[in-house]
């Protein structure tokens, strides 16, 4: 079996310097940066450790002085069936980093360990994984917007990766991109947190997710950003987890490993925003796995 391949960014330039979101606290970190950035560099090394004990191999790219967070790959691009969609970033602070990603991306084209870039339509933006999340049990994508995504960005999806894309409005800018707050998981299940999202995508939700594959969040569990996963078969790579949490996991067959990963939630960010998954395929319906069509044909 192919090993999962994912994508990061080395942590060297990381910093808090400026707040695009409520998490992010540049007045703390300056109280101790260099003492910050050196936690930084070693939850980073962490997080790498952990996933590649998860089975997974790690393919880093370096940082670039003045984008710190450059950090968090999933922004990048909707990577899927070796066609990565590059993404277009709501802020200023952000947009330098299109032009590193591509460069980045066009290195692993030639590689080849993607196939194929596509850009966005002119004046659309989207921010990649962390608002276009594959479940892969489904065979669709998940699509947040409003805090950072436009809501037409569902339908480019759709026709990029000829898959169905739900869209989910985001209904806090605390819970700024979909993948703060919604996790599928390799069983079928989706670990979520219902107050981030409007009273609509909460429906469409339950629609598409069988009642018991629903694992509710506690407030707890996001602030501790812990929704943020990485799902790697039946392993959960996550910040600091509460009990409750972790044992909910366990009881449906996960291992949950935890990483202390605080420098980066000073940003707003953790172990998914710090991953992008390069090797993510879709199948026929056919191959489908049969409890997930199964609990598909009854909702």
């Amino acid at each position: 079996m192919t090993k999962p391949l994912i994508l990061m960014t080395d942590a060297a330039h990381y910093d808090v310097v400026y707040s695009i979101n409520p998490w992010m606290q540049p007045d703390l970190w300056a109280k101790d940066a260099l003492g910050a950035r050196r936690s930084a560099w070693r939850a980073s090394a962490a997080l790498t450790q952990a996933l590649e004990a998860a089975g997974a191999d790690i393919e880093t790219i370096p940082g670039v002085a003045g984008l710190p967070d450059m950090v968090f790959p999933a922004n990048a691009a909707v990577v899927l069936d070796g066609t990565a969609l590059m993404a277009r970033f709501r802020y200023p602070q952000r947009r330098g980093e299109e032009a590193e990603f591509l460069r980045a991306f066009e290195d692993l084209q030639a590689r080849g360990l993607i196939d194929r870039i596509v850009a966005l339509p002119a004046g659309l933006r989207h921010e990649g994984a962390g608002d276009g999340l594959w479940d892969a049990g489904r065979e669709l994508f998940w699509v947040g917007h409003g805090p950072r995504s436009d809501a037409a960005a569902a339908g480019v999806i759709a026709d990029v990766f000829g898959k169905p894309a739900q869209p989910l409005a985001l209904a806090s800018e605390r819970f700024y991109h979909l993948d703060t707050c919604f996790c599928p998981l390799s069983g079928g299940e989706v670990l979520y947190y219902p107050p981030a999202f409007d009273t609509r995508s909460q429906s469409a939700i339950r629609d598409r997710v069988a009642a018991q594959d629903l694992i509710v969040a506690s407030d707890e569990d996001a602030a501790r950003l812990c929704v943020n996963a990485v799902c790697i078969g039946k392993t959960v790579v996550m910040a600091k987890a509460a009990d409750r949490l972790k044992a909910v996991l366990g009881e449906r067959g996960y291992r949950v490993v935890e990483v202390d990963l605080a420098p980066f939630l000073l940003s707003g960010g953790a172990a998914f925003c710090m991953t992008l998954r390069l090797d993510l395929k879709s199948q026929p319906a056919a191959s489908r796995p049969q409890a997930v069509a199964v609990r598909e044909q009854h909702r």
